[in-house]
């Protein structure tokens, strides 16, 4: 009795959130603490590394408990008549794997995105090295966040809020790096936090270590960019070739046939 008082509800609730009487953007709204319970730690991060400030990660949130349900409450509908234990369980699991499947895809497409990230941060190195030569370092950062690339922007933003409010350690700078964790980006982070604390004499040293670092940055990312070019040449050449040989193999098998038949 109790299940199939569970599904009566399922499908109430369902009905009201397609007819539009239940809203689930208000329902998360006042449910939010409970909700977040739920929510992935690097959500918001891994939306905005795709979408930038385009899309709210509230919004694609509360779309996927909204998915989640429908698919919890369609797989309950389906195994009505074997309704068991085993069967309520698997339609929780399909809610779940649901519920995941979007924050799985955005992992995924950051993970793609690391290489791209990592040929990128040279240069927003270079655009910031810029600035520390007329201002200190949480200031060059600050004024860098509008011309960075997208991508960074969150990090960035994590980063001078850590420092703003008080954090003089080199956590906030390893915290960028464990966020985007590309080749010698530890390295670079622990660059800039020493130049942050450096004394104003040994700035210029301190800043042509720096530079020069991120010159060699540089070089690497062009070389990796030259090197993917060639691959993707040759690798197109071999296909040309491959599909040349097999075309002439084609002829060559056809015109044997022909005159074996003449």
């Amino acid at each position: 009795m109790q299940v199939e008082i569970i599904i009566v509800a399922i499908i109430i609730f369902g009905v009201m959130i397609f007819t539009g009487r239940l809203d689930p953007n208000k329902l998360f709204a006042d449910n939010e603490v409970a909700f977040r319970k739920i929510k992935e730690d690097d959500w918001d991060f891994l939306v905005r590394s795709k979408y930038g400030d385009k899309v709210s990660p509230d919004v694609l949130f509360v779309k996927r408990i909204r998915n989640a349900f429908i698919v919890f409450a369609l797989a309950l509908l389906f195994l009505l008549n074997k309704m068991s234990l085993i069967t309520l369980a698997m339609a929780i699991v399909g809610g779940v794997l649901m519920f995941k499947l979007d924050y799985w895809n955005y992992r995924s497409y950051y993970k793609r995105h690391l290489h791209t990230i990592d040929n990128m941060l040279p240069y927003y190195l270079k655009s910031l090295e810029i600035l520390i030569q007329h201002y200190t370092v949480p200031v060059a950062i600050g004024k860098s966040m509008n011309d960075a690339p997208e991508i960074f922007k969150d990090g960035l933003h994590q980063m001078i809020n850590q420092i703003n409010a008080g954090d003089g350690t080199i956590e906030p700078y390893m915290q960028f790096a464990r966020t985007y964790p590309v080749r010698d980006s530890m390295r670079m982070m622990r660059l800039l936090y020493r130049l942050s604390i450096g004394r104003q004499e040994r700035k210029q040293e301190q800043l042509m270590t720096f530079s020069r670092t991120i010159s060699s940055l540089q070089q690497k990312a062009r070389e990796t960019r030259y090197k993917e070019r060639l691959d993707k040449m040759e690798s197109m050449t071999m296909r040309m070739l491959i599909t040349t040989g097999i075309g002439v193999m084609g002829l060559l098998l056809l015109s044997v046939l022909q005159m074996m038949n003449f």
